[in-house]
């Protein structure tokens, strides 16, 4: 398993992204599958997740703005993020899980700045 996440880069406030993280090794049926994010200086902290039936949740931060979404045919987890803040500045790791294991992807780099 290889998580590959990308779709970071640089957004003014208001304006929109879309991250994805794909498996690109070995294709395995993921659990729950989710997005963190880290802050300078700050720790890493749950954004939104979404379980293998497809129910979600999201942090109450980015609630109404953020929506996590899957293809588990594409062995893929998305996150679409609106309205964008400069607090939302990070790095954004994906994570998926199976029942033996926790993955982790590299992380893409979020910059919410005018």
């Amino acid at each position: 398993v290889q998580l590959q996440a990308s779709g970071g880069g640089l957004v003014q406030p208001g304006g929109s992204l879309r991250l994805s993280c794909v498996n690109s090794g070995t294709i395995v049926s993921f659990n729950d599958m989710a997005w963190h994010r880290q802050a300078p200086g700050k720790q890493r902290e749950l954004v939104a997740s979404v379980s293998g039936s497809g129910t979600t949740s999201t942090a109450e931060s980015v609630k109404g703005r953020f929506t996590i979404s899957r293809d588990n045919a594409k062995n893929t987890v998305y996150l679409q993020m609106n309205s964008l803040k400069p607090e939302d500045t990070a790095v954004y790791y994906c994570k998926a899980r199976t029942f033996a294991r926790t993955y982790w992807g590299q992380g893409t780099l979020v910059t919410v700045s005018s």
